[in-house]
């Protein structure tokens, strides 16, 4: 299988700045944070017998937790490998 040749000192990211792989780290943490909250905060209000509007919020609030903090560490990992 052949190398990929790449120019001394760029490792092939497409020339992406390190703030936007930042960023890019930060919106994938988000989303699958997100979704882990979805998951564990519909269960977790589903066990505490939340209905309705009241399930929704509780729901919310754990996928918004989950997300930005997940967030925050890829981001700070995708800072960490710039």
């Amino acid at each position: 299988m052949p190398v990929g040749s790449y120019p001394v000192g760029q490792q092939g990211g497409g020339g992406q700045s390190c703030f936007q792989k930042i960023k890019m780290g930060f919106f994938m943490g988000c989303m699958i944070g997100g979704a882990t909250g979805v998951l564990l905060g519909g269960f977790a209000a589903f066990r505490g017998g939340y209905r309705g509007k009241a399930f929704v919020t509780q729901m919310g609030k754990t996928a918004a937790q989950s997300g930005g903090s997940f967030g925050v560490f890829m981001s700070v990992a995708q800072g960490l490998r710039c």
